[in-house]
Protein backbone atom coordinates (compact mmCIF):
# COMPACT_ATOMS: atom_id res chain seq x y z
CA UNK A 1 0.00 0.00 0.00
CA UNK A 2 1.31 3.36 -0.74
CA UNK A 3 1.48 5.81 2.02
CA UNK A 4 0.71 9.63 2.07
CA UNK A 5 3.45 11.24 4.19
CA UNK A 6 4.39 14.80 4.68
CA UNK A 7 7.37 15.68 3.01
CA UNK A 8 9.97 17.32 5.60
CA UNK A 9 9.87 20.26 3.68
CA UNK A 10 6.37 21.35 4.25
CA UNK A 11 3.13 21.24 5.70
CA UNK A 12 0.58 19.03 3.90
CA UNK A 13 2.40 19.15 0.68
CA UNK A 14 1.62 14.72 0.50
CA UNK A 15 3.94 12.86 -1.70
CA UNK A 16 4.77 9.00 -1.32
CA UNK A 17 7.12 7.48 1.32
CA UNK A 18 11.10 7.89 -0.29
CA UNK A 19 11.93 4.42 0.38
CA UNK A 20 12.02 1.88 3.26
CA UNK A 21 15.44 4.00 5.01
CA UNK A 22 13.26 4.10 8.23
CA UNK A 23 12.08 1.28 10.73
CA UNK A 24 8.67 3.16 11.50
CA UNK A 25 6.56 6.38 9.52
CA UNK A 26 5.66 7.11 12.83
CA UNK A 27 7.16 6.76 16.42
CA UNK A 28 5.31 8.12 19.11
CA UNK A 29 6.83 8.58 22.67
CA UNK A 30 3.69 8.22 25.02
CA UNK A 31 0.09 6.61 24.59
CA UNK A 32 -2.03 8.36 26.69
CA UNK A 33 -5.17 9.56 25.22
CA UNK A 34 -3.93 11.92 22.26
CA UNK A 35 -0.69 9.45 21.87
CA UNK A 36 -3.48 6.40 20.79
CA UNK A 37 -5.25 8.48 18.98
CA UNK A 38 -2.39 9.69 16.53
CA UNK A 39 -1.11 6.10 16.38
CA UNK A 40 -4.37 4.72 15.25
CA UNK A 41 -5.58 7.35 12.77
CA UNK A 42 -2.10 7.50 11.57
CA UNK A 43 -2.04 3.70 10.93
CA UNK A 44 -5.37 3.82 9.11
CA UNK A 45 -3.85 6.08 6.49
CA UNK A 46 -1.19 3.29 5.60
CA UNK A 47 1.88 4.32 8.23
CA UNK A 48 4.11 2.11 10.02
CA UNK A 49 3.56 2.87 13.48
CA UNK A 50 5.32 2.29 16.89
CA UNK A 51 4.65 3.78 20.35
CA UNK A 52 6.12 3.36 23.56
CA UNK A 53 4.89 3.13 27.16
CA UNK A 54 5.88 3.30 30.64
CA UNK A 55 4.24 -0.30 32.18
CA UNK A 56 1.44 0.08 33.82
CA UNK A 57 0.57 1.21 37.63
CA UNK A 58 -2.44 3.34 39.54
CA UNK A 59 0.22 5.85 40.50
CA UNK A 60 2.83 7.16 38.18
CA UNK A 61 6.52 8.13 38.52
CA UNK A 62 9.84 8.56 36.00
CA UNK A 63 9.43 5.06 35.15
CA UNK A 64 5.84 4.00 35.65
CA UNK A 65 2.57 4.88 33.48
CA UNK A 66 0.38 2.68 31.59
CA UNK A 67 -1.51 2.31 27.88
CA UNK A 68 -4.17 4.98 28.58
CA UNK A 69 -2.30 7.33 30.11
CA UNK A 70 -3.67 9.94 32.85
CA UNK A 71 -6.88 10.49 32.00
CA UNK A 72 -7.60 6.47 31.68
CA UNK A 73 -5.47 5.44 34.67
CA UNK A 74 -4.77 8.25 37.02
CA UNK A 75 -7.24 11.21 35.46
CA UNK A 76 -11.01 11.82 34.70
CA UNK A 77 -12.13 8.36 34.44
CA UNK A 78 -11.04 7.29 37.97
CA UNK A 79 -11.90 10.73 39.46
CA UNK A 80 -15.24 10.73 37.78
CA UNK A 81 -16.07 7.34 39.20
CA UNK A 82 -15.14 8.69 43.19
CA UNK A 83 -17.36 11.51 42.17
CA UNK A 84 -20.60 9.24 41.27
CA UNK A 85 -19.50 7.30 44.55
CA UNK A 86 -19.79 10.69 46.64
CA UNK A 87 -22.83 12.30 45.23
CA UNK A 88 -23.83 9.23 46.44
CA UNK A 89 -24.31 9.56 49.98
CA UNK A 90 -26.05 13.07 49.86
CA UNK A 91 -28.41 11.76 47.93
CA UNK A 92 -29.54 9.14 50.36
CA UNK A 93 -30.05 11.33 52.96
CA UNK A 94 -32.13 13.33 50.42
CA UNK A 95 -34.05 10.68 49.79
CA UNK A 96 -35.72 10.62 53.16
CA UNK A 97 -37.98 13.52 52.17
CA UNK A 98 -38.92 11.52 49.30
CA UNK A 99 -40.34 8.88 51.71
CA UNK A 100 -37.34 6.67 51.91
CA UNK A 101 -36.91 5.06 55.31
CA UNK A 102 -32.96 5.56 55.98
CA UNK A 103 -30.68 4.60 58.97
CA UNK A 104 -29.84 7.76 60.51
CA UNK A 105 -25.85 5.79 59.88
CA UNK A 106 -25.48 5.32 56.76
CA UNK A 107 -21.77 3.27 56.31
CA UNK A 108 -19.61 3.77 53.41
CA UNK A 109 -16.98 1.10 52.05
CA UNK A 110 -14.26 3.40 50.67
CA UNK A 111 -11.93 0.15 49.77
CA UNK A 112 -14.75 -1.44 48.07
CA UNK A 113 -15.48 1.56 46.16
CA UNK A 114 -11.42 1.72 45.30
CA UNK A 115 -11.08 -2.23 44.23
CA UNK A 116 -14.11 -1.32 41.89
CA UNK A 117 -11.97 1.31 40.32
CA UNK A 118 -8.82 -0.18 40.24
CA UNK A 119 -10.63 -3.35 38.33
CA UNK A 120 -12.30 -0.61 36.10
CA UNK A 121 -9.07 1.52 35.31
CA UNK A 122 -7.24 -2.38 34.27
CA UNK A 123 -9.81 -3.20 32.20
CA UNK A 124 -9.56 -0.13 29.99
CA UNK A 125 -6.19 -0.49 29.92
CA UNK A 126 -6.47 -3.53 28.24
CA UNK A 127 -8.95 -2.04 25.99
CA UNK A 128 -6.54 0.78 24.86
CA UNK A 129 -4.12 -2.25 23.87
CA UNK A 130 -6.28 -4.04 21.75
CA UNK A 131 -6.97 -0.70 20.01
CA UNK A 132 -3.38 -0.87 19.31
CA UNK A 133 -3.53 -4.13 17.98
CA UNK A 134 -6.18 -3.99 15.72
CA UNK A 135 -4.79 -0.70 14.56
CA UNK A 136 -1.68 -2.74 13.67
CA UNK A 137 0.26 -0.10 15.59
CA UNK A 138 3.28 -1.90 17.44
CA UNK A 139 3.50 -1.04 21.22
CA UNK A 140 7.00 -0.90 23.09
CA UNK A 141 6.94 -1.42 27.26
CA UNK A 142 9.77 1.06 28.36
CA UNK A 143 10.88 4.52 28.29
CA UNK A 144 11.41 6.31 25.00
CA UNK A 145 13.92 9.17 24.76
CA UNK A 146 14.99 10.66 21.20
CA UNK A 147 18.31 10.61 20.33
CA UNK A 148 17.92 11.91 16.83
CA UNK A 149 15.61 13.94 14.40
CA UNK A 150 14.50 10.37 13.00
CA UNK A 151 15.82 8.11 16.25
CA UNK A 152 14.13 6.88 19.54
CA UNK A 153 15.51 4.50 22.00
CA UNK A 154 13.38 2.47 24.43
CA UNK A 155 14.70 1.51 27.54
CA UNK A 156 12.95 -1.66 28.38
CA UNK A 157 12.32 -2.86 31.97
CA UNK A 158 15.81 -4.64 32.39
CA UNK A 159 17.71 -2.01 31.44
CA UNK A 160 18.20 -2.74 27.70
CA UNK A 161 18.28 -0.24 25.29
CA UNK A 162 16.58 -1.08 21.69
CA UNK A 163 16.79 2.11 18.84
CA UNK A 164 14.86 2.84 15.70
CA UNK A 165 14.50 5.18 13.57
CA UNK A 166 10.91 6.91 12.13
CA UNK A 167 10.11 9.15 9.24
CA UNK A 168 8.39 11.47 12.20
CA UNK A 169 8.63 11.35 15.96
CA UNK A 170 5.63 12.65 18.20
CA UNK A 171 5.38 13.19 21.62
CA UNK A 172 2.96 12.72 23.41
CA UNK A 173 3.83 12.52 27.19
CA UNK A 174 1.63 14.19 28.96
CA UNK A 175 1.77 16.54 32.28
CA UNK A 176 2.59 15.11 35.65
CA UNK A 177 1.56 17.06 39.07
CA UNK A 178 4.05 19.32 40.93
CA UNK A 179 4.36 20.24 44.52
CA UNK A 180 4.84 23.27 46.40
CA UNK A 181 8.19 23.34 48.09
CA UNK A 182 7.86 23.96 51.51
CA UNK A 183 9.16 22.07 54.59
CA UNK A 184 7.83 18.90 55.07
CA UNK A 185 6.22 18.61 51.20
CA UNK A 186 7.02 14.80 51.29
CA UNK A 187 4.18 14.39 53.43
CA UNK A 188 1.59 15.50 51.04
CA UNK A 189 0.53 13.48 47.93
CA UNK A 190 -0.79 14.32 44.48
CA UNK A 191 -3.67 13.66 42.85
CA UNK A 192 -1.55 10.43 41.78
CA UNK A 193 -2.11 9.15 45.37
CA UNK A 194 -4.87 10.28 46.10
CA UNK A 195 -6.71 7.93 43.96
CA UNK A 196 -5.61 5.26 45.40
CA UNK A 197 -5.21 5.81 49.58
CA UNK A 198 -5.48 2.37 51.09
CA UNK A 199 -7.67 4.45 54.14
CA UNK A 200 -10.44 7.35 53.28
CA UNK A 201 -8.67 10.20 55.66
CA UNK A 202 -11.14 11.39 58.49
CA UNK A 203 -9.92 15.16 58.05
CA UNK A 204 -8.26 16.13 54.42
CA UNK A 205 -6.16 19.64 53.53
CA UNK A 206 -6.41 20.28 50.14
CA UNK A 207 -4.03 23.41 48.73
CA UNK A 208 -5.21 24.74 45.31
CA UNK A 209 -8.19 26.61 43.77
CA UNK A 210 -8.29 24.48 40.02
CA UNK A 211 -10.00 21.59 39.27
CA UNK A 212 -8.45 18.90 41.01
CA UNK A 213 -8.58 20.80 44.09
CA UNK A 214 -12.45 21.33 44.41
CA UNK A 215 -13.05 18.33 42.50
CA UNK A 216 -11.05 16.17 45.56
CA UNK A 217 -12.40 18.39 47.95
CA UNK A 218 -15.85 17.51 46.87
CA UNK A 219 -15.06 13.96 46.38
CA UNK A 220 -13.68 13.73 50.08
CA UNK A 221 -16.87 15.72 51.86
CA UNK A 222 -19.22 13.49 50.03
CA UNK A 223 -17.65 10.40 51.86
CA UNK A 224 -18.19 12.57 55.28
CA UNK A 225 -14.27 13.74 55.44
CA UNK A 226 -13.30 16.89 57.22
CA UNK A 227 -12.22 18.98 54.20
CA UNK A 228 -10.49 22.08 54.38
CA UNK A 229 -9.84 24.36 51.01
CA UNK A 230 -7.07 26.29 50.87
CA UNK A 231 -6.18 28.92 47.59
CA UNK A 232 -4.21 31.78 47.17
CA UNK A 233 -7.39 33.96 45.28
CA UNK A 234 -10.80 35.55 46.98
CA UNK A 235 -12.58 32.65 44.58
CA UNK A 236 -11.70 29.24 43.48
CA UNK A 237 -11.32 28.36 39.58
CA UNK A 238 -9.06 31.26 38.45
CA UNK A 239 -10.20 32.10 35.10
CA UNK A 240 -13.50 30.72 34.73
CA UNK A 241 -16.71 32.83 35.05
CA UNK A 242 -16.46 35.31 38.10
CA UNK A 243 -20.28 35.09 39.01
CA UNK A 244 -19.90 30.98 38.48
CA UNK A 245 -17.11 30.84 40.97
CA UNK A 246 -18.83 32.55 43.31
CA UNK A 247 -21.84 30.19 43.06
CA UNK A 248 -19.05 27.20 43.66
CA UNK A 249 -17.61 28.96 46.74
CA UNK A 250 -20.87 29.07 48.16
CA UNK A 251 -21.72 25.49 47.00
CA UNK A 252 -18.58 24.01 48.40
CA UNK A 253 -19.28 25.98 51.53
CA UNK A 254 -22.85 24.62 51.14
CA UNK A 255 -21.88 21.15 51.39
CA UNK A 256 -19.50 21.85 54.80
CA UNK A 257 -16.07 22.29 53.17
CA UNK A 258 -14.12 24.90 55.06
CA UNK A 259 -12.97 27.45 52.25
CA UNK A 260 -9.49 29.47 53.35
CA UNK A 261 -9.52 32.00 51.10
CA UNK A 262 -6.32 34.13 50.01
CA UNK A 263 -4.10 31.30 51.73
CA UNK A 264 -1.24 29.23 50.75
CA UNK A 265 0.52 26.95 53.06
CA UNK A 266 4.16 27.41 54.50
CA UNK A 267 5.06 24.06 56.39
CA UNK A 268 3.83 20.44 57.14
CA UNK A 269 5.19 18.79 59.88
CA UNK A 270 4.39 14.92 60.96
CA UNK A 271 3.11 14.56 64.35
CA UNK A 272 1.86 11.69 66.86
CA UNK A 273 -2.27 13.10 65.62
CA UNK A 274 -1.42 13.08 62.00
CA UNK A 275 0.06 15.99 59.86
CA UNK A 276 0.07 19.82 61.58
CA UNK A 277 -0.69 22.12 58.73
CA UNK A 278 0.51 25.70 59.13
CA UNK A 279 -0.49 28.72 56.65
CA UNK A 280 0.95 31.74 56.06
CA UNK A 281 -1.57 33.36 58.42
CA UNK A 282 -0.13 31.55 61.03
CA UNK A 283 -2.95 29.34 61.25
CA UNK A 284 -2.72 25.43 62.27
CA UNK A 285 -4.83 22.84 60.58
CA UNK A 286 -4.64 18.88 61.62
CA UNK A 287 -4.79 16.21 58.48
CA UNK A 288 -4.50 12.59 58.08
CA UNK A 289 -4.18 13.79 54.38
CA UNK A 290 -2.66 16.96 52.56
CA UNK A 291 -3.18 17.18 48.88
CA UNK A 292 -0.91 19.35 46.83
CA UNK A 293 -3.35 20.03 43.49
CA UNK A 294 -1.18 22.92 42.97
CA UNK A 295 -0.96 22.37 38.65
CA UNK A 296 0.66 20.11 36.29
CA UNK A 297 3.96 20.69 34.24
CA UNK A 298 4.65 19.12 31.43
CA UNK A 299 6.05 15.72 31.02
CA UNK A 300 9.30 15.75 29.19
CA UNK A 301 12.21 16.33 31.22
CA UNK A 302 13.51 12.79 30.43
CA UNK A 303 13.11 13.01 26.63
CA UNK A 304 16.60 14.37 25.39
CA UNK A 305 15.19 17.31 23.75
CA UNK A 306 17.87 19.72 24.36
CA UNK A 307 20.54 17.33 22.85
CA UNK A 308 18.29 17.03 19.92
CA UNK A 309 17.59 20.85 19.49
CA UNK A 310 13.86 20.63 20.32
CA UNK A 311 12.57 23.93 21.74
CA UNK A 312 10.69 24.04 25.04
CA UNK A 313 9.52 27.06 27.35
CA UNK A 314 10.60 27.48 30.61
CA UNK A 315 8.41 25.21 32.21
CA UNK A 316 9.40 22.14 29.65
CA UNK A 317 6.81 22.46 27.09
CA UNK A 318 7.47 21.58 23.98
CA UNK A 319 7.21 24.90 21.47
CA UNK A 320 5.26 24.14 18.42
CA UNK A 321 3.70 25.23 15.14
CA UNK A 322 -0.42 25.62 14.65
CA UNK A 323 -0.17 22.28 12.98
CA UNK A 324 1.85 20.49 15.94
CA UNK A 325 4.93 20.90 14.22
CA UNK A 326 8.46 21.38 16.50
CA UNK A 327 11.30 23.38 15.36
CA UNK A 328 12.64 20.37 14.32
CA UNK A 329 10.85 19.27 10.83
CA UNK A 330 10.59 15.55 11.74
CA UNK A 331 9.55 15.71 15.08
CA UNK A 332 5.64 16.71 16.38
CA UNK A 333 4.06 17.15 20.04
CA UNK A 334 0.93 16.99 21.36
CA UNK A 335 -1.47 17.09 24.47
CA UNK A 336 -0.37 18.50 27.57
CA UNK A 337 3.20 18.05 26.89
CA UNK A 338 2.55 21.15 24.38
CA UNK A 339 0.78 23.20 27.55
CA UNK A 340 -1.61 25.07 25.21
CA UNK A 341 -4.80 23.87 26.18
CA UNK A 342 -4.66 20.33 28.64
CA UNK A 343 -7.96 18.76 28.29
CA UNK A 344 -8.34 14.45 27.42
CA UNK A 345 -10.51 15.85 24.17
CA UNK A 346 -7.75 18.45 23.00
CA UNK A 347 -5.19 15.73 23.02
CA UNK A 348 -7.52 13.28 21.04
CA UNK A 349 -8.46 16.68 18.29
CA UNK A 350 -4.94 17.26 18.03
CA UNK A 351 -3.71 13.75 17.76
CA UNK A 352 -6.39 13.42 14.53
CA UNK A 353 -5.22 16.67 12.78
CA UNK A 354 -1.32 15.58 13.28
CA UNK A 355 -2.69 12.20 11.14
CA UNK A 356 -4.32 14.23 8.92
CA UNK A 357 -1.94 16.53 8.60
CA UNK A 358 0.82 14.19 7.87
CA UNK A 359 -0.42 11.02 6.49
CA UNK A 360 -3.63 11.86 5.42
CA UNK A 361 -2.57 14.77 2.82
CA UNK A 362 -4.78 16.77 4.42
CA UNK A 363 -2.98 19.65 6.29
CA UNK A 364 -5.35 20.50 9.27
CA UNK A 365 -4.75 23.12 12.63
CA UNK A 366 -6.76 22.17 15.28
CA UNK A 367 -9.56 24.39 16.65
CA UNK A 368 -9.20 25.93 19.89
CA UNK A 369 -12.23 28.06 19.75
CA UNK A 370 -15.87 27.29 21.97
CA UNK A 371 -14.33 23.48 23.76
CA UNK A 372 -16.66 22.88 26.29
CA UNK A 373 -15.20 21.56 29.46
CA UNK A 374 -16.70 20.76 32.60
CA UNK A 375 -15.52 20.91 37.01
CA UNK A 376 -16.68 18.06 38.94
CA UNK A 377 -17.33 19.12 41.57
CA UNK A 378 -20.30 18.54 43.51
CA UNK A 379 -22.45 19.84 42.15
CA UNK A 380 -21.01 20.36 38.66
CA UNK A 381 -20.02 23.31 36.32
CA UNK A 382 -19.42 23.40 32.95
CA UNK A 383 -18.81 26.33 30.18
CA UNK A 384 -17.87 26.54 27.00
CA UNK A 385 -16.88 29.74 25.05
CA UNK A 386 -16.43 33.25 26.60
CA UNK A 387 -17.01 34.02 30.38
CA UNK A 388 -18.37 37.66 31.16
CA UNK A 389 -15.00 38.50 32.06
CA UNK A 390 -13.59 37.85 28.50
CA UNK A 391 -16.33 38.63 26.73
CA UNK A 392 -16.25 42.66 27.69
CA UNK A 393 -11.75 42.30 27.97
CA UNK A 394 -12.25 40.96 23.78
CA UNK A 395 -15.69 42.48 22.93
CA UNK A 396 -15.68 44.90 20.15
CA UNK A 397 -19.96 46.18 21.28
CA UNK A 398 -22.26 45.53 23.63
CA UNK A 399 -22.42 42.52 25.58
CA UNK A 400 -25.81 41.02 26.74
CA UNK A 401 -25.61 38.99 29.65
CA UNK A 402 -28.67 36.56 30.77
CA UNK A 403 -28.84 34.33 33.78
CA UNK A 404 -31.59 32.24 35.62
CA UNK A 405 -30.43 31.02 39.43
CA UNK A 406 -33.17 28.84 40.38
CA UNK A 407 -34.61 26.06 43.00
CA UNK A 408 -34.00 22.53 40.97
CA UNK A 409 -36.99 20.83 41.59
CA UNK A 410 -35.61 18.04 42.85
CA UNK A 411 -34.27 20.36 45.62
CA UNK A 412 -38.12 21.43 46.10
CA UNK A 413 -38.77 18.19 47.92
CA UNK A 414 -35.76 17.17 49.40
CA UNK A 415 -34.70 20.58 50.83
CA UNK A 416 -31.79 21.26 50.17
CA UNK A 417 -30.78 24.66 49.59
CA UNK A 418 -28.64 24.80 46.55
CA UNK A 419 -28.97 27.09 43.45
CA UNK A 420 -28.19 26.34 40.20
CA UNK A 421 -27.13 29.20 38.28
CA UNK A 422 -27.39 29.27 34.07
CA UNK A 423 -25.93 32.04 31.81
CA UNK A 424 -25.41 33.60 28.36
CA UNK A 425 -23.55 35.53 27.43
CA UNK A 426 -24.31 37.42 23.91
CA UNK A 427 -23.08 39.74 21.68
CA UNK A 428 -25.65 42.61 21.27
CA UNK A 429 -24.15 43.81 17.76
CA UNK A 430 -24.07 39.99 15.92
CA UNK A 431 -26.82 38.50 18.63
CA UNK A 432 -24.58 35.68 18.32
CA UNK A 433 -24.41 33.38 21.34
CA UNK A 434 -20.55 33.96 22.61
CA UNK A 435 -20.63 32.20 26.06
CA UNK A 436 -22.79 29.95 27.93
CA UNK A 437 -22.36 28.40 31.51
CA UNK A 438 -23.75 26.14 34.17
CA UNK A 439 -23.11 25.36 37.90
CA UNK A 440 -25.36 22.42 38.62
CA UNK A 441 -26.89 18.89 38.37
CA UNK A 442 -26.01 17.42 34.99
CA UNK A 443 -24.09 20.56 33.84
CA UNK A 444 -21.49 19.00 32.02
CA UNK A 445 -24.73 16.68 30.05
CA UNK A 446 -26.34 19.62 29.35
CA UNK A 447 -23.29 21.92 28.42
CA UNK A 448 -22.18 19.22 25.17
CA UNK A 449 -25.20 20.23 23.62
CA UNK A 450 -24.95 24.03 24.34
CA UNK A 451 -21.51 23.49 22.81
CA UNK A 452 -22.60 22.36 19.69
CA UNK A 453 -25.12 25.05 19.23
CA UNK A 454 -21.52 27.53 20.11
CA UNK A 455 -20.01 25.60 16.97
CA UNK A 456 -22.77 26.10 14.50
CA UNK A 457 -22.90 30.19 15.36
CA UNK A 458 -26.14 29.73 17.14
CA UNK A 459 -27.97 33.29 17.79
CA UNK A 460 -29.80 34.22 20.73
CA UNK A 461 -33.24 34.28 18.67
CA UNK A 462 -32.30 30.52 17.83
CA UNK A 463 -31.76 29.76 21.47
CA UNK A 464 -35.27 31.22 22.00
CA UNK A 465 -37.58 29.86 19.13
CA UNK A 466 -36.34 26.55 20.35
CA UNK A 467 -39.05 24.49 22.36
CA UNK A 468 -37.80 23.12 25.81
CA UNK A 469 -37.87 19.79 27.33
CA UNK A 470 -40.22 20.27 30.45
CA UNK A 471 -39.94 19.57 33.54
CA UNK A 472 -35.85 20.28 32.69
CA UNK A 473 -33.44 22.48 34.29
CA UNK A 474 -32.16 22.25 30.58
CA UNK A 475 -35.25 23.99 29.32
CA UNK A 476 -33.75 27.26 31.10
CA UNK A 477 -31.56 27.70 28.24
CA UNK A 478 -33.72 28.49 25.73
CA UNK A 479 -36.58 30.84 28.07
CA UNK A 480 -34.16 33.04 29.31
CA UNK A 481 -36.10 36.38 27.38
CA UNK A 482 -35.16 39.00 29.77
CA UNK A 483 -31.87 40.87 29.53
CA UNK A 484 -30.05 40.70 33.09
CA UNK A 485 -27.38 43.30 32.32
CA UNK A 486 -26.49 45.27 28.89
CA UNK A 487 -22.42 45.92 29.33
CA UNK A 488 -20.90 48.90 26.93
CA UNK A 489 -18.47 48.12 24.73
CA UNK A 490 -16.14 50.75 27.29
CA UNK A 491 -17.00 48.43 29.93
CA UNK A 492 -15.36 46.70 32.58
CA UNK A 493 -15.79 43.19 34.48
CA UNK A 494 -17.97 43.26 37.57
CA UNK A 495 -15.46 41.61 39.38
CA UNK A 496 -12.13 40.52 39.72
CA UNK A 497 -11.45 38.32 41.81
Amino acid sequence: MSRKMLNDGGVGSGGESEDNQYDFDLFVIGAGSGGVRASRFSAQYGAKVGICELPFHPISSETIGGVGGTCVIRGCVPKKILVYGATFGPEIQDSREYGWKVNETVDFDWKKLLHKKTDEIVRLNGIYKRLLSNAGVKLFEGEGRIVGPNEVEVIQLDGTKLSYSAKHILIATGSRAQRLDIPGQELAITSDEALSLEELPKRVVVLGGGYIAVEFASIWRGMGSTVNLCFRKELPLRGFDDEMRALVARNLEGRGIILHPQTNLTQLVKTADGIKVTTDHGEELMADVVLFATGRIPNTKRLNLQAVGVEVDSIGAVKVDEYSRTNVPSIWAIGDATNRMNLTPVALMEGTMFAKTVFGNEPSKPDYSNIPCAVFCIPPLSVVGLSEEQAIAQAKGDILVYTSTFNPMKNSISGRQEKTLMKLIVSAETDKVIGASMCGPDAAEIMQGIAVALKCGATKAQFDSTVGIHPSSAEEFVTMRSVTRRIAAAGKPKTNL
